[in-house]
């Protein structure tokens, strides 16, 4: 159910994101590798940069994980309650009584 709320009580799914980052780690370390012995020097320090974010990425998520459930909530955790008041007016439905058209009568 949409409550309008999603931007303030997102969670992430760290756990993907590890796995992820992990893959993502694996293909910059080859590309460096690969593009240094191939003497591709400017692709293996954009791999260089790459693996360097990946690892500042990998550290935060290793970081939240750690910290618990506050940034990882288990099964047991309920979700964030949505708000009480719907963040748009709901709008109303006016029910008008059916009415016949008119017949005609023709002279």
């Amino acid at each position: 159910m949409r409550t309008g709320s999603e931007p303030a009580t997102a969670r992430s799914a760290l756990r993907a994101r590890f796995w992820l980052s992990l893959w993502g780690l694996g293909w910059a370390v080859f590309g460096t590798v690969a593009f240094a012995l191939a003497g591709r020097l400017g692709w293996a320090v954009a791999c260089g940069v790459l693996w360097l974010l990946i690892t500042v990425d990998m550290t935060l998520i290793l970081r939240h994980i750690r910290q618990g459930p506050h940034y990882q909530p288990g099964r047991d955790v309920p979700p964030y309650p949505p708000p009480e008041v719907p963040p748009y007016p709901v709008p109303r439905r006016h029910h008008l009584p059916y009415r016949r058209p008119p017949r005609h009568r023709h002279p």
